[in-house]
């Protein structure tokens, strides 16, 4: 595959964490198309248009994620290949279980180390990145970290 970027969605309503991810994206060596969103709701309604851009990876940050989001994504036939992720700090090993259960692919434990926190993303961004120029198959990829 020759692909020079991937396509990434961020749906987080604060500030101070779309900056967050903005400066690691900007530092990863991977190219990076980022699109933000405040909430599930807005995702929705830009994957409702017609000729949006697809994303090959979706972060979210799961204190204000709705579940809908994730089943619509997934039942999408467009979407049902795109990776998503979600962090939190206040995450429990349940709701991690049920969010792989519901077809996501990866959780990060949000921690109180900014640069752990920054190395976890980083090492997401890098994997899904080999994943998609090599061809590897997705169709069972979990990650928990």
């Amino acid at each position: 595959m020759n692909k020079e970027y991937l396509n990434v969605f961020l749906v987080d309503n604060i500030d101070e964490n779309i900056d967050f991810f903005k400066n690691i994206f900007n530092e990863v060596k991977v190219g990076i198309k980022l699109l933000t969103f405040q909430n599930s709701d807005e995702v929705l309604e830009y994957l409702d248009k017609e000729d949006t851009l697809s994303p090959e990876l979706i972060f979210m940050n799961y204190d204000i994620l709705k579940n809908e989001l994730l089943d619509e994504i997934k039942k999408r036939e467009n979407l049902y290949k795109v990776i998503t992720a979600i962090y939190s700090e206040k995450i429990s090993d349940a709701e991690m279980d049920d969010f792989f259960v519901k077809n996501g692919n990866i959780c990060i434990k949000k921690t109180e180390s900014k640069s752990a926190f920054k190395k976890k993303i980083s090492d997401v961004i890098t994997l899904n990145w080999q994943y998609y120029t090599s061809g590897l198959n997705k169709d069972n990829f979990i990650l928990k970290i």
